[in-house]
Order: structure tokens, then sequence, then C-alpha cells
């Protein structure tokens, strides 16, 4: 089954080069397009995406709060950030909206086509320069609940660079499974992506570093 893809951009030229880009990939099926925040949440929660590719400067709504939207009301809807500029402030606020990656728009087509497979596999991928800014910037949850054993170890494993298959693998359990404990793990911790739940692992111990993807 294809993945399926809402694009939110306001500049119907950058809407029309992901749609080209992405037709060639047989795994991923754009089914939506939107021009502004307020559409994009409209359209996520009409057609359920398996992820949106978010640029987040648009009109009527920005993308960091459609992200938030959509992530608050869908939380199986990934979110990818897509946008122009790469500042630290962007970066945060995508982040802690409930983003699971970041992406420039001058990312060459093939790398933009794996994550968004990582992100619809629920597999955490960032960039070193986003990293860096994220750990200095994404404080740990202060005192949050605490986790179980096996959240631990599905949050370390995700931590790695894990997609769900991989952790439902790793620790013998189903795929269902390891979304339930991730959704559990995300209302522990009051975090809204599991980039998020990723830094805190970092930061508590729990995993020597976020993820990441090198070029």
């Amino acid at each position: 089954m294809a993945i399926r893809i809402l694009l939110a951009d306001d500049h119907a030229v950058v809407r029309r080069g992901l749609d080209m880009f992405l037709g060639d990939e047989p795994d991923l099926e754009v089914v939506g397009e939107a021009a502004n925040g307020a559409d994009a949440v409209r359209l996520a929660r009409d057609l359920r995406p398996d992820v949106v590719l978010m640029d987040l400067v648009m009109p009527v709504m920005d993308g960091i709060t459609a992200t938030g939207r959509i992530r608050a009301d869908l939380p199986e809807v990934e979110v990818i950030a897509l946008t122009s500029v790469l500042e630290d402030a962007s970066v945060v606020a995508a982040v802690k909206a409930g983003a699971i990656g970041y992406l420039l728009k001058d990312t060459d087509s093939d790398e933009l086509c794996r994550a968004i497979r990582a992100a619809a596999a629920g597999q955490v991928q960032l960039s070193p320069a986003v990293t860096a800014r994220l750990m200095r910037e994404v404080r740990a949850p202060e005192s949050p609940e605490p986790l179980t054993e096996r959240e631990k170890d599905v949050l370390r494993l995700l931590a790695d660079g894990k997609a769900n298959k991989e952790i439902a693998s790793a620790l013998s359990i189903s795929d269902n499974t390891v979304k339930t404990h991730m959704g559990n793990i995300l209302t522990k911790l009051g975090v809204q992506s599991r980039t998020q739940a990723a830094l805190y692992a970092a930061q508590v111990g729990l995993a020597p570093q976020p993820p990441v993807r090198r070029r």
C-alpha cells in the first residue's frame, strides 16, 4: 500500500514540483494539496494522510500552528517541516509542535523520499545540523510521569533510529503494540512528537544522542 502524502505550501510551483518528484515513486501517493495552514488542517482531517509535508510560512495559518493542530487531532499522522531557511527558532518551534522531521526545500528528491518513508515508518531522522540545534534548545520535560521498563526499551530503540517494525522485531511484539507504547510514551512525557521523545532519551541518558542522517 502506498504512503499517502498531503502537500502544504502556499506556492503552487513548489507543490507541482513536489508532486512531480513524488509521482515517480510507486510507493508514494500525493492525495491532496493545501495552500495555507488552515486548509492543511482541514484536509488532514478529511484525507487522513500518512505524512504531511508542511511549509512553515503560509497565510491564514502558519505551518507551525497547523502542525500542532494536526498532531493534537491526528496523532497517527506524521508531519515533516519543509522550509527555505534553517533557523533555530523555526526548528525548535516545528519540533515542539510535533514535526517528526525538518528538511530544507533544496533537499534532493532522493533524500526527500527517504525522509517520507522514514516518517511513515515512525522513524526519527534528523540532519546533524538540526540535531545540534535541537540538543541546545529543546529541553527535557520536567518531572514527567515515569515510564515502564518496556516503554524505556521502546524509547531506546526509537532514539537509536529504529522504525516501528524494527522495534517490534527487536522486542518480539506487534507493530500495533509498538504504536500503543509510543502513544503512552508521548502522553507521559507531555510531548507531541517522536523527535521530542528521542531528544528526551538523549538528555536523560537513555540514549547517547538523537539519531542523525548523514549526507
